[in-house]
């Protein structure tokens, strides 16, 4: 089964990893990939950065970021691939240790719907 572990932080903070930080993700995610269960992972760039685009009742519109009024945004990914939505929550557990005292982020983790998604080649 695979698994989407969305990171979510509060932007406004200007929080930054240290080099440490990533040192240490940098170890998690190789041992992850090569154990098979982290499939995919990225950082987000700031919502500075994007854009929104919505439907509503037929009519599309596209806001430029930043979206100040959201608290909390979604600063990362993870496509995990495990046996049991335990385990998923395990790996996720490890990736949030990581980070030690100084930070607060959380993640939302979900199944994918399998049955979306085209049969891979």
């Amino acid at each position: 089964m695979r698994f989407l572990s969305m990171i979510r932080l509060n932007e406004n903070t200007g929080q930054r990893p240290s080099q440490q930080l990533m040192d240490d993700m940098g170890k998690l995610m190789a041992q992850m990939m090569a154990d098979g269960t982290l499939l995919d992972t990225a950082g987000l760039r700031p919502t500075a950065e994007g854009t929104r685009t919505r439907l509503s009742h037929g009519k599309l519109t596209t806001t430029d970021g930043p979206f100040t009024e959201t608290k909390e945004v979604i600063g990362g990914y993870a496509l995990l691939q495990a046996d049991s939505m335990q385990q998923a929550l395990e790996l996720t557990r490890r990736f949030l240790q990581v980070h030690g005292d100084e930070w607060e982020i959380e993640c939302e983790l979900r199944q994918l719907d399998e049955s979306c998604v085209p049969p891979r080649p």
